[in-house]
């Protein structure tokens, strides 16, 4: 009996990591331009992993254009970028997982139209992007999940070659590094990724790094980030050349490697490259585009080195914003702001091409979706 008791309690482990799986069960958080077609706020829908489909269970309205969404690590709390009229606002809230609910805490005066935010993974500040105003700004977090007042700024300067698009700083996004030393953000105005030291117990919590920053391609303009699961590469998807640039990323350096075009051969349209994410397993990137392409571009990733290489190019809806994979890897969401609505697209996820589903939800200007799960 004694033998037997040993043995259950050495496999049992095992057979517990074993049996761990991804959730089944989703709410889909989706921030919304307002006054667009009859969108009030902040919308959450249950989003069902085995079978592609969704439910509607809440919203929360009064709010000025909540145009970009974060989620604390322990899933309590949400932050939302709203880009109301003048410098815009940064609201926190409560979050019910399991019904879906969400309840306003606080909000705190924007700083230059707040377009992108995120939170650290120990929840101590979020960072917010200001396109407008170009600048990055932090907010502490307090234990309730409320917002303190703004404790730094860091205004950027300079332009670029587009005299139109470029005349001034336009900070776009803010991302930390995967083990959370440094933030890395985005100005499209000045062609820059800014590179800073993060530590959340100093004041302020952002010094410069060295470099402090690499130039992308001269009128690129460079939008949004994504790390590569295991580190290694960054990704950048730039906006106003519609083009992917691959980088090696090592302790806050980044040394460009790459750099792939969206388009296809002979397109001439208008375009405007929008976001990037990565497969749960990495072997796929894509990227969306608007304008007159109107699609997301999908590339295989060479796991030695990093380097792009096409795969395939999907029509969705108009002016396709955000958009998110599902952690298993089996479904991609594209969040369509002048389609007014949201597809749903099932991945294979050994060649990682894309097929539309019936699945869609209805939603007036859906510019980001976050996935937080219930299960």
């Amino acid at each position: 009996m004694k033998k037997l008791l040993i043995i259950l309690m050495l496999v049992s482990p095992v057979f517990c990591f074993a049996q761990k799986t991804t959730p089944k069960t989703y709410d889909l958080l989706i921030g919304t331009y307002t006054r667009r077609n009859g969108s009030k706020g902040i919308y959450v829908y249950r989003f069902y992993a085995e079978t592609g489909k969704v439910a509607y269970l809440s919203e929360i309205d009064g709010i000025d254009n909540p145009s970009y969404l974060a989620v604390s690590k322990d899933y309590k709390f949400v932050y939302s970028a709203n880009e109301g009229k003048g410098q815009g606002s940064v609201g926190a809230f409560k979050f019910d997982v399991k019904t879906g609910k969400l309840d306003s805490i606080n909000q705190q005066p924007g700083h230059g139209s707040p377009a992108y935010i995120a939170i650290d993974k120990d929840q101590k500040n979020v960072f917010t992007a200001n396109y407008a105003g170009g600048s990055l700004t932090v907010y502490p977090v307090a234990k309730d999940g409320s917002l303190g007042p703004m404790s730094q700024k860091i205004q950027d300067e300079g332009s670029s070659i587009d005299k139109k698009r470029q005349e001034g700083p336009h900070v776009h996004t803010a991302m930390l590094s995967p083990d959370g030393k440094y933030l890395l953000y985005t100005d499209l105005g000045t062609d820059k990724i800014n590179i800073y030291r993060y530590k959340a117990s100093k004041n302020p919590p952002l010094t410069p790094a060295s470099p402090a920053f690499v130039s992308a391609i001269p009128g690129n303009g460079p939008r949004h980030l994504e790390f590569s699961p295991n580190g290694k590469f960054l990704y950048n998807v730039q906006e106003m050349g519609s083009a992917v640039t691959a980088y090696k990323y090592d302790d806050g350096k980044l040394t460009a490697f790459q750099t792939v075009t969206m388009l296809a051969d002979g397109f001439t349209g208008a375009v405007g490259a929008a976001d990037i994410h990565i497969s749960p397993d990495g072997l796929f990137l894509y990227a969306t585009n608007r304008g007159a392409a109107n699609e997301i571009v999908t590339y295989s990733i060479n796991q030695a080195n990093g380097e792009l290489t096409f795969v395939a190019r999907n029509k969705v809806g108009k002016a396709p914003r955000n958009f998110i994979i599902e952690p298993a890897g089996n479904f991609l969401l594209v969040a369509n702001q002048d389609s007014n609505n949201i597809l749903i697209f099932k991945r294979d996820k050994t060649t990682g091409k894309l097929t539309l589903t019936p699945s869609i939800i209805e939603i007036g200007a859906p510019v980001c979706l976050k996935l937080v799960p219930v299960e």
